[in-house]
Parts: C-alpha cells; structure tokens; sequence
C-alpha cells in the first residue's frame, strides 16, 4: 500500500521560490574584481536570475548542458548557480587552483557548452582555448568598463548579455533525479574524477546541513562561506543560506586574506564562517598583528583536513568563538560528519580530545569501518579500517564511468582510515595511501601532525613515511617554526615522549620554509613524498 501524500519534486528551484516568497529583503553581500562591497536583495538575486536563465536559452544552451565555471565566491558565481540548475542545465564549477593540463583535462571530459570566468582568469583560458573543442564561447564575470583585453573569439560580457533580458521566466518542472551541478576530485592520483549531484540529493543535503547538530544556519544569521563556490558547492552554503533566509556574505577572490575576512565580519556582523585550516590561520594571525577582535561571530566551520587545536583555543579564548570540526568529501555533497558542541560538564582535556574528532554523522549519513577482507569492526574507538559510507547523498559512479564506484554490497570505501567510538564519534587516522606502514604495524600521520601542532615554536606540520631498510617505513616530521621562532629537532621529538608509543614517535624532525599544498588547501602529502624521496635518516647517513 503506497501513501496518499503529493509527490513534489525535491529540485532546487523551490529553494529560490522560498526565498522570494518568505525572505526577499534578506541580503547578499559580494567583493568581485570591479566592485569590492556588492550589495542586493534576494529578490534583486533572483531577478538576476531569470535575466540569466534568458540569457542562456538564447545562446542556445540545452537541457543537460554542462556550463563551467571559473569563479570566485560571489554574486554572479551565485546566480550561475541557480539559473543553470533550475533551467535543466548543470553547472559546473571548476577548481582555478588545479594545473592547466587538469583543468583542460576537465572541461574536455565535461563537454562543457560554455564557460563563465572571473576575469583574471583570461590569460589561463587563452592558453587552453585552442585544445577546449565543446566550448562554444565564453562569458566574462563582470561590466563592460572591466572588460579584458583578448584575442579569442566569442567572448561576451555578463552584464551586457543580462541587462536587457525579462526579470520573470518560466522555470521548467524538472525531475528531482535529473542533474543539477557537476564537481570533479582534485585528482592527486591518477586523472580528475567528476561527482554528478542530483536535484535531489542536493536538496537532501541541504536539509542535512541545516540540522540543530549541524550548521544550524537560522534567519537570524549572517554566514560568510570561505571554501570556494568551485569546491563541492561550497558545502552547500548557497543552497542552506536561501532555504532559511539568512545573509550571505560572498569575499570574491580575496578569500586567503585575513584582513578582508575581518573587515567583512565586523562590518557585516557574520555570526557563522566555514572553511579551511589554513583560511583560519591567516584571519587569527591578522587579528594577533593588528589586536583586532570578531565580535558578531559565534562559530567557524573547520573541514578540509584536521583542524589543530591552537586553531580552536585562539579562537575560543582571544574571540569567544566556537569551533566545530566537519569531514566530507567531494564523492558526498559534501556532509558526513559534524562535531556540535561537546557537553559542558566535560572535564578539559576530555572535551578537547573530543572536539578534535571529526565528529557524528549527520541524519542521511550511515558509516561503518572494515578491515582489509570487508568485514565490519566494532565502534569501540580503538579498532581502526577503511571508513566506508552510504546515503542519498552518496555517489554511486563517477560521471561517464560504466563501473559503479561502490562495495558489492552497496557502500562507498572513501579512501580513509578512521576509527568510530561508542557514541559515534568519527576519528579519520589518515588516507588509506598517507598512512605509515613501519614493521607491520600502521601509524597515524593524522595524530602525529595534531600533537605537533600543540607545541608553541610550530606553525605548521606535516607527518610521512619515508623507506627505511629495517621497518620498510618510518615517520618523519616536517614543520614550518612559528614566526619569530627557532625550532630544535632534538626538543620536539622529545616532547612526543609519554604522548605515544615509542615506536610511533619520528625517528627525525626538519624544518622548512613552508608546506605544499593542494588545489583544496590540503597539505599534499604526494608532494612532500616526491620532495623527501632521496631523505637519509641519520644512522643511514653515517653509514
């Protein structure tokens, strides 16, 4: 027997119907190359949007289509966001950080129509223009007075295609399975992989992020999403901002600069703010050199990699604000897990060691960890194995691929090894190709880097493992000093003694001048490997 209720289709249009119906006066607030505070209406957004959405059906553009994008977090960024999606179109955001050759990889594999750039990305699209065979034209983020100078054919401003177009349109009634937006893996192994979300799953998402023990996001409130819009959809933000009615602050192509972020909090009262460790690292450093505070913000959204608890203590005691570690990834929309705040009666050292869990999985969300022949281990915080997920949010194959990416019985393997305890709490130890394999044990790079990062002289830390002849690996510990500091190997491999098991403790520490990272933020690990290839430990250097 079936119920009797309305079958509505989840699909996103009905977040920008929400938003006009029930919070049109609520803001957006934008920094873009030709115009550094940006303001408008939800309302004003979404007339943009139907101007747009014309705009595109006269350039031809198809139902399914794919539209790249090679933006900053912004209010054009913003509304290419809906007018693609919710016209039948996808759109796909593209990672600028990427190599060249990945990005042109991208764009080929996605037979993108057109593609829509800030325009400072000119001059990376002119030296790829010629091998980019399904791209018709290419649209410029800006007015004519900003226009750049190229050569290439087909280019067209944004605002002057916009300007004259109805701001009423007839969205089409979609099917909430049909595809809404397309985001690729960073491709540190092997070629760039694309993640086709549905109209559906993004909608599910939403709900998921907006959850009391998740983002919480209210009307009430102001967020300012630092991950990038190119990066899995900014962890749905511009979808959950809309759906509750809350300000939406953009900060464009200035995202890693501590004082934009500052001023755009104070000025406009940001009580939430997500992103990467490293995004954090520079506000906090800021706000130390110029003896500035945050008064408005409550929390910040830490995802990306683990975040180490002299982020979490600076914020909390110098600002009074929150921090909650998350985990995802591109394959999940991205939400899997949420650290909300930790009881308060939980004596210190307990509630940081919990804080610096990644946290419970959302409602949508099932985990499970398995050892290397797929059968389950105990959620008991001790037995770790590869994290292995499921949910409507999930990916089940990868964009153009006949394969399906999951277990034979239906689970997503994410690539992590984590350990899951009693109440659920998620610990992710390392990636299944990061983690140090020293004598037929396994050490975390994760935990080591974590402690690392609570000693006074380290700024940054990274952990691999390097060929040894005895124990096939080994740790080695890289860190950048803190500024103004001078760093003693010999102390801080002391300091890990009574911490860890002896045998988990580096066997060297060195310093350098600063860590590479990826196209996400994400210290690259490949890179310090290949950096680190033709590494001596001491006794072998000797030899």
């Amino acid at each position: 027997m079936n119920g009797l209720m309305m079958q509505s289709q989840l699909i996103l249009t009905g977040i920008m119907n929400h938003a006009l119906n029930n919070s049109p006066d609520s803001e957006i607030v934008s920094v873009t190359q030709d115009n550094p505070h940006f303001r408008y209406s939800y309302q004003q957004a979404f007339k943009r949007v139907s101007q747009l959405a014309h705009t595109l059906k006269k350039l031809g553009a198809n139902k399914g289509d794919r539209i790249g994008t090679l933006a900053w977090n912004d209010h054009r960024h913003f509304e290419l966001y809906y007018a693609t999606s919710c016209s039948g179109l996808v759109c796909h955001t593209i990672n600028p950080r990427l190599f060249p050759e990945q990005i042109t990889y991208i764009v080929k594999h996605a037979e993108d129509r057109w593609l829509f750039i800030d325009p400072v990305f000119m001059p990376l699209v002119e030296r790829m223009a010629e091998q980019l065979d399904s791209v018709k034209g290419i649209i410029v983020l800006t007015d004519k007075a900003h226009m750049p100078a190229t050569n290439l054919a087909n280019v067209y401003c944004y605002e002057a295609l916009i300007e004259s177009e109805s701001i009423e349109f007839s969205w089409p009634e979609l099917d909430e399975e049909c595809a809404a937006a397309l985001c690729y893996t960073s491709g540190t192994t092997g070629d760039p992989k694309g993640v086709l979300y549905s109209h559906r799953s993004l909608m599910l998402h939403t709900y998921g992020v907006l959850m009391p023990d998740v983002f919480a996001i209210s009307r009430d409130e102001a967020i300012l999403p630092v991950v990038p819009m190119f990066h899995v959809n900014a962890w749905s933000i511009p979808f959950a901002a809309p759906a509750v009615g809350a300000k939406l602050v953009l900060p464009g192509p200035k995202m890693g600069c501590g004082e934009t972020l500052s001023s755009l909090i104070q000025k406009e009262s940001v009580t939430i703010a997500a992103g990467v460790p490293t995004v954090w690292l520079s506000l906090l450093k800021h706000l130390r050199d110029n003896q500035d505070t945050l008064p408005s913000l409550n929390r910040v959204v830490v995802g990306g990699s683990a975040c180490p608890w002299s982020i979490m203590a600076e914020f909390e005691q110098k600002h009074g604000v929150y921090t909650h570690h998350a985990w995802g990834m591109t394959e999940m929309s991205p939400l899997g897990t949420y650290n909300a705040r930790v009881p308060k009666n939980l004596p210190n050292e307990a509630a940081q060691a919990l804080r610096l869990k990644q946290g419970r999985s959302g409602f949508g969300v099932e985990m499970r960890i398995v050892d290397p022949e797929g059968n389950t281990l105990a959620q008991d915080g001790l037995a770790f194995g590869a994290l292995q997920v499921r949910g409507p949010w999930v990916c089940e194959r990868y964009y153009r691929s006949d394969k399906s990416a999951l277990t034979t019985d239906g689970w997503f393997d994410t690539g992590d090894v984590a350990t899951i305890d009693a109440d659920g709490y998620l610990t992710i130890t390392d990636r299944t190709k990061d983690v140090i394999k020293s004598g037929g044990e396994w050490i975390s790079s994760i935990e080591l880097e974590n402690f690392a990062m609570t000693l006074g002289d380290v700024a940054e830390a990274a952990v691999i493992g390097v060929a040894h002849e005895k124990w096939a690996e080994r740790p080695l510990l890289i860190v950048i000093p803190a500024e103004g500091k001078k760093i003693k190997s010999s102390e801080i491999l002391a300091a890990f003694k009574g911490h860890f098991a002896n045998w988990w403790i580096p066997d060297d520490c060195v310093t350098a001048k600063k860590l590479p990272h990826t196209a996400t933020g994400k210290v690259s690990k490949k890179d310090l490997r290949e950096i680190y290839a033709d590494y001596l430990w001491p006794h072998e250097a000797t030899v």
